[in-house]
Parts: C-alpha cells; sequence; structure tokens
C-alpha cells in the first residue's frame, strides 16, 4: 500500500471520528469562561420547567429570560421563570424578541404590560435578530429609528436603558453600523465577537450548552468584566458606557 493511499485512509478515519464525536463534544466545549468569569444563560418557554435551585448550584451568575415578542405574544413561561430566578439568587433581566411586522410603540407596551418594575432587575434587552417577511418594506433606517423608539420608550419606563441583542449577520444587513451609542449582548460562537468590538458587553458564545436543571439545548453567555464590575452593573450603581 502507497503512503498516499495509507494518508488518505487515515484522513477518512480521523473526519469519520470528527463527525461522530462532534455533537458529544460541542455541548461542553467552552472557551469563553477562560476568558470572563461572569456566566450566564438565555431562556424561554423552549426550555421547558427549569429547576431553578440545579441551575443555581452550577454557578451561572444571571439570566436573561423570554418575557415578549412582536406586539401580543407574551412566554407562557415568563412569570414561573422570572419567580424562580429570584427566589434562588440568579440575577435576572427579562427580554423582548423584536419583529419588523409591529410597531415599536406596540412592542414596548407589550413588555411593558409583561414586565414587573423591579429596581434590582438587570437592564432589559430587546432581541433584534429576525429577518421575517416585513423587511421587504423596510430599510436600515427605518429599522434604526424603530429600535431607537423602542429604546426610549422602555427605558423611560424602567429607568435603564436597554442592551441590544443582534447577530453578525443582522447587523450588518438592518443596523447598518448604526447604534454606536448603545452596548450590545453580541452572538458569536465559539469565537469572541468580530463586529461591535467596543460596545458589546455580554456575547453569547454557544447555542447548545449544558447546564444541570434544564433539559436539552441551552444558550450561555459571558459578561465582559469582572465579578465585581458585573455586581456594580447589575446593582445600577454603573451604567453600561462606563464599562470597558
Amino acid at each position: 500500500m502507497s503512503s498516499r493511499i495509507r494518508c488518505a485512509i487515515i484522513v477518512i478515519a480521523l473526519a469519520a471520528v470528527a463527525v461522530f464525536a462532534a455533537p458529544h463534544v460541542y455541548p461542553r466545549f467552552e472557551l469563553a469562561p477562560l476568558l470572563y468569569p461572569v456566566v450566564g444563560v438565555d431562556v424561554s418557554n423552549h426550555q421547558g420547567e427549569i429547576d431553578w435551585n440545579a441551575l443555581a448550584s452550577s454557578g451561572v451568575a444571571f439570566a436573561y429570560i423570554k418575557a415578549t415578542e412582536g406586539g401580543t405574544f407574551k412566554d407562557k413561561s415568563f412569570a414561573r421563570n422570572w419567580r424562580e430566578a429570584e427566589r434562588v439568587g440568579v440575577k435576572r433581566g427579562a427580554y423582548h424578541f423584536f419583529t419588523l411586522c409591529k410597531s415599536a410603540i406596540e412592542q414596548a407596551q407589550n413588555f411593558i404590560e409583561t414586565v414587573p418594575k423591579e429596581p434590582h432587575a438587570l437592564p432589559p434587552v430587546v432581541d433584534a435578530e429576525h429577518m421575517g417577511p416585513c423587511t421587504a418594506t423596510l430599510t436600515p433606517s427605518d429599522h434604526v429609528a424603530m429600535l431607537g423608539q423602542f429604546l426610549d420608550t422602555v427605558e423611560k419606563h424602567y429607568g435603564r436603558r436597554p442592551i441590544v441583542y443582534t447577530t453578525w449577520e443582522f447587523d450588518g444587513a438592518m443596523l447598518d453600523n448604526a447604534l454606536p451609542r448603545e452596548r450590545f449582548w453580541a452572538r458569536s460562537l465559539v469565537v469572541p465577537p468580530p463586529f461591535r468590538r467596543d460596545q458589546w458587553l455580554i456575547w453569547q458564545y454557544h447555542n447548545r450548552g449544558r447546564r444541570p436543571g434544564v433539559k436539552g439545548d441551552l444558550d450561555l453567555n459571558v459578561f465582559c468584566g469582572s465579578l465585581d464590575e458585573f455586581e456594580r452593573f447589575a446593582a445600577g450603581i454603573t451604567s453600561p458606557e462606563t464599562i470597558p
């Protein structure tokens, strides 16, 4: 057997092993906590009934909980998750899934009607990643204006400026490098976010993570800063703009 054939067999064997092992290794592959020690999760009704005692015991420091979507949808697990996160001592915040088919005011009102106004909650989040059927009628400047209206309305009610969650694809297509003064929660699997480098405050580094208390896939995140910086941020002592 020639060396070329042997090399080909080895490459094929390694590829087969990689294909088989990847689904088992990836959910437990986490580099981000080596760089940033404060780990959090984001959850919704999709996770089913969460055992918050077990989740808290795993070292999770914060949780962002889905509250609303669009102009009328309310996540049916929000109230329980909101209550349970507080009970076990996990810092919690609420997020709204933004759509392009409803006005910013309708969406802000849906969120305000659903999420209690509590002084110890993390800043609200608006999840801007949906490029659905209404994109054809909107330009990036239209969408930036809608997001700005949502941010202003929610900030006025809660007294804290919301953070913008987005992906690299949505940021490039629909935000077009606008919102230079906002803080972002950036999605970038495995590697640090290659966009909004001076603006991201939270990094979603995993979409199929594992933690006790949650069955199945779980989004994992880290806070851009030390535990002390996170505690001050969570308490509202420092604003997102003052955190490097």
